[in-house]
């Protein structure tokens, strides 16, 4: 453990400022725990007994903006950086398990560490005073645990999204739940139909991003059930296949896990088999078949991400990932080329990655796809480098020259796809005249 903590200049001068004035001021909570793990914080939050009035006076020569007066935080803009100095607190009664009602404020940091969720993020530091640490803090980063601050039933019944953010903090740190606070985890989990989906959604994506992914998805997936109840079939659902070794819910962990960072991939792997258990078919062998579980899971994995309040963007990606996860990788530049204009570049270097991350989550001999599925993606790349025709913009004719040739409506569309798939076919060269010439000959069919 560091005894030094590093502060920027930026935030010393706001705490200097508010020391200056008479008042305690310490930097709290994340920032004091990623520095004592050897972390860049990502920003720097400042505590004081100062009341927010007072800190404006003290902090005159500063801008200050009442972001949240309410409950005594105020925005200091330093060296244009915003740094969020809050009046230590007494929170008052929670009755929507997210937010208490009204605060009130204290003298003494001791009664605003006590309300905070986890001993490692209710810490408090300054130049002038070292590490406030009455909860142990120090100790359970040392031991890579997480626990919560006081009672763990009460931390989470005020505030819901604790529960999940534990489960984050345990993929994100590679730690461990205490025994207590683990309990009353899986206890209270149902506190989290009262959570917004949109605050789920934020800590889910940080958990899915985590070094330890696995093993909180494969412990806790009771919790995740809470919001996506449509995984609890596939827990402990035998696939009965020789290339499987895990269950449905246990290959969706590990997939996850072996996926690349990429949160539209890691979403994917997530719901790529959840309709498995809807689809399963046991052959006269013995086998087990899960026809057409990709179509089905595309669509109920658009409905779980919309449910989810995910942006447009990332679930057209991501259902597009689940619906083309099970197309067999072919070594032929004809064919990568077809799948690049069906679904896009970017989707198919991400679909390779899923179908990675899918093969090592099956049988070791299942690992033999992976050297292929890169040399696929590579190939890909060289054909976006060559800068070949893939798509209708690539092509050395438009609309406009089809219209001129007598076409209308949606023929256009229709003749200038047909164009696009003789070049990458290679029946044709991407040449304007060979591709007025191959739209007569379909006209002439077509007897327009």
């Amino acid at each position: 453990m560091v005894l030094d903590i590093f502060i920027p200049e930026n935030v010393k001068a706001v705490i200097h400022s508010l020391e200056n004035a008479g008042f305690e001021a310490y930097i709290v909570g994340g920032c004091v725990r990623d520095s004592f793990m050897g972390r860049i914080p990502n920003d720097y939050d400042v505590c004081t007994n100062a009341k927010p009035d007072e800190v404006k006076a003290a902090l005159s020569g500063f801008k200050t903006i009442d972001t949240g007066i309410k409950h005594g935080t105020v925005t200091v803009m330093s060296d244009n950086e915003p740094v969020e100095v809050t009046t230590y607190r007494i929170d008052g009664k929670y009755t929507n398990h997210r937010k208490p009602d009204s605060v009130e404020f204290t003298d003494q940091l001791t009664d605003d560490l006590s309300r905070r969720d986890f001993t490692i993020n209710a810490m408090a530091y300054s130049d002038k005073t070292g590490v406030v640490d009455v909860f142990n803090g120090q100790k359970h980063l040392f031991n890579r645990k997480i626990r919560c601050v006081g009672e763990p039933e009460k931390r989470f019944e005020e505030d819901a999204l604790r529960i999940l953010r534990a489960l984050r903090f345990a993929s994100e740190l590679e730690f461990v739940l205490d025994k207590d606070t683990d309990s009353a985890v899986h206890r209270c989990r149902k506190l989290l139909r009262d959570v917004s989906e949109e605050r789920i959604t934020a800590e889910l994506n940080r958990l899915l991003l985590g070094e330890n992914v696995y093993d909180v998805l494969m412990k806790y997936h009771d919790v995740i059930e809470v919001f996506i109840p449509e995984i609890t079939p596939c827990v402990g659902f035998n696939q009965q296949s020789r290339y499987h070794l895990y269950d449905v819910w246990e290959h969706t962990a590990m997939s996850v896990s072996q996926a690349k960072k990429d949160l539209t991939i890691r979403l994917a792997m997530l719901l790529h088999d959840i309709s498995k258990p809807d689809c399963f078919k046991l052959d006269d062998n013995g086998q087990g078949h899960f026809y057409e579980h990709e179509q089905l899971g595309a669509e109920v994995a658009e409905k779980i991400l919309r449910r989810l309040k995910y942006p447009n963007s990332v679930i057209e990606d991501v259902v597009t990932l689940i619906r083309y996860h099970y197309v067999t990788p072919v070594d032929d530049e004809r064919v990568i080329k077809r799948l690049m204009s069906k679904i896009g570049s970017p989707a198919f270097h991400r679909l390779m990655e899923v179908q990675k991350a899918d093969s090592r989550a099956k049988q070791p001999f299942c690992m033999e796809r992976v050297p292929l599925i890169d040399k696929i993606n590579f190939k890909a790349y060289e054909i976006e480098k060559r800068g070949d025709c893939i798509s209708l913009k690539d092509l050395a004719v438009n609309g406009n020259d089809i219209m001129e040739l007598g076409y209308s409506g949606k023929a256009v569309g229709v003749v200038l796809e047909e164009l696009l798939q003789a070049v990458i076919s290679e029946e044709i060269p991407n040449d304007r005249d060979a591709l007025i010439s191959m739209a007569k000959k379909l006209g002439e069919k077509a007897e327009i």
